[in-house]
């Protein structure tokens, strides 16, 4: 089917706007499906002595979805992370999100994220950003521009942080973290142990190997009640942490609204607040988080995660965009990073770089510790297709 559309015919030297029927005018999306892929990693996990993990398995499926348009321009992101492969996730994309997107114009990014974000009680947040993703990357690959500059680019680069796994004991967080200063990295972020006591005792013994010209955040991971997350704070905020993130459960806003008011260092949560980007608002009014966080999959994708930085601006507020759980989804979160004001950091995690896996090349932290942006059409990375081939399980459509 055609479109109606606006277009100039050029008459002895004037223009004259008429409504007419053009070809080829309105791009149309024809096929989504999702390749399965063996994802073998060593296993890891965070928050191991808390009671809130996260785990990698051995194997994992990562998935590949693929939206196609009668272009011949294709859109790709990653689904599914080492915790989670994309089979706990394919069945509710092609049930309840494919049949909305059929035969659409990718380049209406903002409304059909919109008709898909009201499948969210039905589907993941993961898939519903997998999609807007592939909708990015064609329109990225169609102006034969970096998603970045289609947002409007702000930076080329931001400075990176190896973010963490559990270690058993602090002088392996110090050894890790001294490792990572070593190479010119300018932060470094903490998941430790969920006790209270022993955090303490390594955050002081991660301040003591590296100094206090490194930048060091503490992600406790809703570890804490109340009392305890204060002790902690005020601990770290001795030490010159740069922030405190995660030490309570994301529903405890009355919690985090004491603890604001406690403490100096600077307080992040929401990463996985309800609502995502329509639950923020709350946490902003009444005063229970410094930083707004969020990444393309949980969030949804790289429009609402746009938005959510924008929003923490407009109350001149850093948004720290959290890792994507793949290669692709971070591909994304940096496009993002390189369009907004407000994000000063690029997340590296697990630091060991057990995430990276299925690009060609993966994103390169350089010896001054920085990232930067992407200058290659839409996402502007390559997806192994060897790989692939060699580790295909399945083809959903």
């Amino acid at each position: 089917m055609t479109g109606l559309k606006l277009f100039v015919q050029w008459v002895e030297g004037d223009a004259y706007i008429r409504f007419g029927v053009l070809k080829g005018l309105i791009m149309k999306i024809t096929d989504v499906k999702v390749e399965l892929f063996n994802w073998k990693s060593e296993p890891w996990g965070t928050g191991v002595d808390s009671g809130v993990t996260f785990k990698a398995r051995a194997m994992s499926q990562l998935g590949i979805v693929t939206v196609s348009t009668d272009e011949g321009i294709n859109g790709h992101a990653f689904l599914g992370n080492s915790r989670m492969g994309a089979d706990h996730f394919v069945n509710g994309l092609i049930q309840f999100i494919k049949p909305i997107i059929m035969g659409r114009d990718p380049q209406d990014i903002g409304k059909i994220w919109w008709e898909m974000w009201k499948q969210n009680r039905s589907v993941s947040t993961y898939v519903i950003g997998a999609i807007d993703i592939c909708l990015w990357d064609i329109n990225g690959k169609k102006a034969n521009l970096p998603i970045h500059r289609l947002l409007g680019t702000c930076k080329d680069k931001v400075p990176a942080y190896s973010s963490t796994a559990f270690h058993p004991t602090k002088e392996e967080y110090a050894e890790e973290a001294l490792h990572f200063k070593n190479l010119g990295w300018q932060a470094h972020k903490i998941h430790p142990h969920g006790d209270p006591s022993y955090d303490i005792e390594i955050s002081e013994a991660v301040r003591d190997a590296v100094g206090d010209d490194m930048k060091l955040m503490l992600d406790s991971m809703w570890a804490y009640r109340y009392e305890n997350a204060l002790r902690v704070g005020r601990a770290i905020e001795s030490l010159g942490f740069y922030w405190y993130e995660d030490p309570l459960v994301e529903e405890d806003i009355y919690n985090y609204v004491k603890l604001t008011s406690k403490l100096d260092i600077p307080i992040m949560s929401t990463e996985f607040a309800p609502g995502r980007f329509y639950g923020m608002a709350t946490w902003i009014t009444q005063n229970a988080t410094h930083f707004l966080r969020g990444d393309v999959a949980v969030t949804g994708g790289i429009t609402p995660l746009v938005r959510l930085c924008n929003l923490a601006e407009g109350f001149n507020m850093n948004c720290e965009i959290h890792h994507g759980g793949n290669s692709l989804n971070n591909v994304a979160n940096l496009h993002v990073t390189m369009a907004v004001p407000n994000c000063e950091f690029y997340e590296v995690f697990p630091c060991t770089g057990a995430n990276q896996f299925g690009l060609v090349e993966d994103i390169q932290v350089d010896s001054e510790g920085f990232v930067h942006a992407p200058d290659k059409p839409g996402l502007g990375y390559e997806i192994d297709w060897d790989l692939v081939k060699k580790e295909l399980s399945a083809t959903v459509s």
